[in-house]
């Protein structure tokens, strides 16, 4: 199993070692303060988000006296860290069923997240089925049959074009009645400028809160974290269509782009809940902002 701070390895070796390099600089020059901002561009940490942050740092510069660019990396470690708020607790558990719907495009790690989500929750217990609710795609109904056996779970799904919002209705009655306690549902993840994309996801919500009042009660966007800052785009036309409550950022150990988390997180004030960091079933770690900020500079850095 593999950590967040292993996960990060590509975005520490391309980018953030070299802002380190820049760092260690004996003082703070134009240059240091003209590289940091192109290096920090360069991860996908976003120019919205690049801007303010070295805003804040010019600021904390000018009041604290900060010389030298030692120090000065310090400070980039903390605003960092602000960046990334401490999320709510996830609304799970407490009730009979719960009901976690999952969004995202297609090519994103949707599937495979899904299947590492249902691995650990069975991991700790919880009595998991999933529902095959994009319909729209027979590949996706079957990939998500063997990705469920992989996790160890039963898997609801309708015909082929058939209505999503009624296999999610369906998969809730049957979670009701083989006594499961967790049902996850995939969703179609066709390209998100799509407007009936949208309406159809937005009618899923719809339908899951008729079958079981309150549901879902979590509403996960997968994003690819190698798509940088497309991702953030993505993010924007999901939130607007179905109230999206956290994100899974997939694919973190394949890219050197994983500051596009910081912009995910201060730009959409959406929570990171989880983060892909290999291939195994296993590899899907909480998301922790310490660890997270931390591995961009040293894998070394635990608690």
């Amino acid at each position: 199993m593999r950590n967040i701070l292993q996960g990060l390895a590509r975005t520490r070796n391309a980018i953030f070692s070299r802002i380190a390099a820049v760092l260690g600089a004996s003082e703070v020059t134009p240059a240091v303060w003209d590289e940091l901002e192109e290096l920090l561009i360069q991860a996908d940490v976003g120019v919205e988000t690049t801007l303010e942050l070295m805003e804040r740092l010019r600021r904390r510069a000018s009041g604290e006296a900060i010389l030298r660019a030692d120090r000065l990396q310090e400070a980039l470690v903390e605003e960092l860290r602000a960046l990334l708020p401490d999320p709510p607790p996830m609304n799970l558990g407490g009730r009979p069923l719960d009901v976690i719907l999952v969004v995202g495009v297609n090519g994103s790690g949707k599937t495979t997240s899904i299947a590492k989500l249902a691995y650990r929750y069975r991991q700790q217990g919880r009595r998991v089925l999933l529902a095959a609710a994009d319909t729209f795609r027979a590949a996706a109904m079957d990939q998500l049959r063997i990705w469920g056996q992989r996790a160890g779970c039963d898997v609801i799904a309708g015909p082929e074009g058939g209505d999503p919002g009624a296999v999610v209705f369906d998969a809730v009655q049957a979670a009701r009645g083989r006594g499961m306690d967790m049902l996850i549902a995939d969703t179609a993840g066709r390209l998100h400028t799509r407007f009936n994309l949208m309406e159809e996801l937005r009618k899923v919500r719809r339908v899951a809160g008729r079958a079981l009042e309150g549901a879902p009660h979590e509403t996960l966007l997968v994003l690819d974290a190698t798509t940088g800052q497309n991702a953030l785009s993505q993010a924007r036309h999901f939130q607007e269509a179905v109230e999206v409550t956290g994100v899974v950022l997939a694919k973190l150990d394949s890219t050197a782009r994983g500051g596009m988390a910081f912009a995910v997180a201060h730009q959409l004030g959406l929570p990171i809940r989880f983060v892909g960091t290999g291939e195994g079933m296993e590899d899907l770690a909480p998301f922790d902002a310490d660890d997270f900020v931390r591995g961009l500079w040293s894998e070394a850095g635990r608690r």
